[in-house]
């Protein structure tokens, strides 16, 4: 029986007879990403955090390549999560890569889910035809050339970009550090399996109320996938909130909690 907990650092805090929210972090960051968010939903909901295998806190001996090539072992996880927790009618808040690690648990079980808040998706990060993912496929050829080849320096370039907010760069150097306490070689698979995913053939299987939460000038996932997104999951909401960088968590939490509290009601 594995120590569910114990390999994904689970914490569980709020109110035990709220309904579950579940709050799961995007690539290079552990469950601190939520710090400035998940505390304002303390009193009303069960809140739980934790870290991906590889990330944070979590049992890095639990970390299986074979497992972790594609997005879906990460999903397995986060059923075995809730399972461990017997929790039913969840908000599963993903960020980044883990919104479509949300979709894939949401359309495997969706007796476990109540919502999904979809934080910056991408299905594609690869341009395709029509489609607008918002990289070349020789652009990300090349991001995950040069973060094969120095993680470390690699990190310390692209966290302010992907932050955004130069005029805040306390922000770039938090998301840096962030970065560079996962192991590289972890980081570097997680990378991969990450920016070369397809998922968008899964959203429209996806059968539970979702909100998909769109950044402006986001450069990770451009206003285009937000709208793709939103257009391919049947009756979705989207929202646009005025904060710059794809991690709203930490530069505009006040928007992430104003939005997830007016469409959760």
């Amino acid at each position: 029986m594995l120590d569910v907990a114990r390999r994904n650092n689970v914490r569980v805090l709020g109110n035990p007879h709220g309904r579950p929210l579940v709050f799961a972090h995007g690539f290079g960051c552990s469950q601190e990403v939520w710090r400035r968010v998940a505390p304002h939903f303390l009193d009303d909901y069960l809140v739980v955090t934790f870290d991906h295998v590889g990330a944070g806190q979590s049992d890095l001996a639990a970390y299986d390549r074979s497992k972790y090539d594609a997005l879906d072992g990460y999903a397995s996880d986060v059923l075995e999560i809730l399972a461990e927790l017997d929790l039913t009618d969840v908000v599963f808040v993903g960020h980044s890569v883990s919104s479509m690690i949300g979709v894939l648990a949401a359309n495997a079980d969706p007796s476990r889910f109540g919502a999904l808040v979809l934080v910056g998706p991408s299905p594609r990060y690869v341009n395709d035809g029509d489609y607008v993912g918002g990289f070349e496929r020789a652009d990300i050829t090349e991001l995950l050339d040069t973060l094969d080849a120095n993680y470390l320096g690699w990190s310390a370039a692209m966290a302010p970009v992907i932050m955004g907010n130069a005029d805040r760069p306390e922000l770039g150097e938090e998301l840096t550090e962030s970065f560079c306490r996962v192991d590289p070689s972890i980081a570097r698979h997680f990378a991969h399996v990450t920016f070369l995913s397809d998922n968008r053939g899964d959203l429209a299987r996806v059968s539970v109320p979702t909100l998909i939460l769109q950044c402006m000038d986001d450069v990770i996932a451009p206003t285009a996938v937000g709208d793709y997104v939103h257009a391919q999951i049947p009756g979705s909401t989207l929202v646009t909130i005025p904060v710059a960088g794809h991690i709203p968590s930490l530069s505009g939490p006040e928007h992430v909690v104003a939005a997830m509290r007016e469409y959760l009601g």
